[in-house]
């Protein structure tokens, strides 16, 4: 059985939560929109602390940081392209390509970059550090915003 098959068999017994109520807010026209980069790719800037196994909170930089770092450790990850184009993870440059063009309002001042290998239960995600990244953006006055899975 190849690796892939392995993992998909693996994830499709993990339990997933449900929610009563979906979240949902209609933002203004993407034009008119403050955008902000969310990535589960486990990055962090050269010198800082960077994840760590189980690792549940999140680490945020300023959108000219280009010093950063991919934390990701798992064995069934190819980083090549990570490490050929930042924006393969975290496409930053794109992102400010759109505002140029006014297809959105705005690029945020910061991004936030958590890592992609949580709990089964996503507890501390949903109840701590999920709010407190949402709050941060809030304040930042994001309306929108593009999460990039590893």
């Amino acid at each position: 059985m190849s690796g892939d098959q392995v993992m998909r068999d693996y994830a499709a017994d993990l339990p997933v939560p449900e929610f009563e109520e979906t979240a949902f807010t209609t933002p203004p026209p993407l034009s008119e929109c403050r955008v902000a980069i969310v990535t589960s790719a486990a990055l962090h800037r050269a010198g800082e602390d960077g994840f760590t196994q189980g690792d549940t909170g999140y680490r945020s930089f300023p959108t000219d940081a280009r010093d950063l770092m991919m934390g990701h450790w798992s064995p069934n990850f190819d980083r090549s392209g990570f490490a050929m184009d930042l924006d393969v993870v975290y496409p930053i440059d794109r992102l400010l390509e759109l505002e140029e063009r006014g297809v959105i309002g705005s690029v945020a001042s910061r991004h936030l970059s958590f890592a992609g290998n949580q709990p089964d239960d996503v507890a501390t995600i949903r109840f701590d550090s999920g709010p407190a990244a949402a709050q941060e953006l809030k304040a930042d006055g994001v309306d929108v915003v593009l999460f990039t899975p590893v």
